[in-house]
């Protein structure tokens, strides 16, 4: 391998030379400019990530599967759009903040998380069929798991209601649930995906 030493704001590294000519400098400024939206400017401590491993070592999932919140980051500041986008692992974050709670530089680690899955969806790039079958269910049951009998059961014995507080109880709420899927396009954007991967 051909490698050579690559310096950025974020540091100086040993990389191969092929991720350097591959690198997309403007890609961090895109995660920062769409997640700005959403989240403020807090986004923008992306950048501040020096890879202390804190978010990694206390993460639910990267003790199960390849999900390494750190080596997203990373590839985030150097550039690396296609990997960060691509790579199946960036679904495997259950969003459950852990990471977001230690951040020792409080970095808003599980809304990144968030912001670039949605760049990543946007392109259609790393998404599961599993992912695709459950957007459909959203229009239908406005959950992406709808209850079940056996749910409803358990509820029942731990002494809730039946139904949860959400549209399984105010089913009126499914109708704006569609109007935002379609105000933002995701309807389509599910459709076509569902469409690619019964042609492949």
């Amino acid at each position: 391998m051909n490698y050579n030493i690559f310096s950025t704001e974020y540091g100086v590294y040993l990389i191969d030379v092929k991720l350097i000519k591959k690198s997309d400098s403007k890609f961090i400024k895109e995660i920062i400019e769409y997640g700005k939206k959403f989240f403020g400017d807090d986004v923008e401590k992306i950048k501040a990530c020096i890879q202390c491993g804190t978010c990694t070592g206390g993460c639910p999932s990267a003790r199960r599967t390849a999900w390494r919140t750190r080596m997203l980051f990373r590839k985030c500041q150097m550039g690396m759009k296609d990997e960060a986008l691509s790579g199946e692992e960036l679904w495997d974050c259950t969003t459950c903040y852990t990471c977001q709670e230690r951040c020792v530089r409080g970095i808003p680690t599980t809304d990144l998380v968030r912001i670039i899955r949605n760049l990543a969806f946007a392109e259609g790039k790393g998404i599961q069929k599993a992912h695709i079958f459950v957007a459909t269910l959203l229009p239908r049951f406005g959950h992406a798991v709808p209850i079940n009998d056996e749910t409803k059961e358990v509820r029942k014995e731990v002494g809730l209601g039946e139904l949860p507080p959400t549209v399984h109880s105010y089913p009126e709420g499914l109708k704006e649930i569609n109007k935002i899927m379609e105000e933002t396009g995701f309807d389509k954007k599910v459709k076509k995906l569902q469409e690619e991967g019964e042609n492949k």
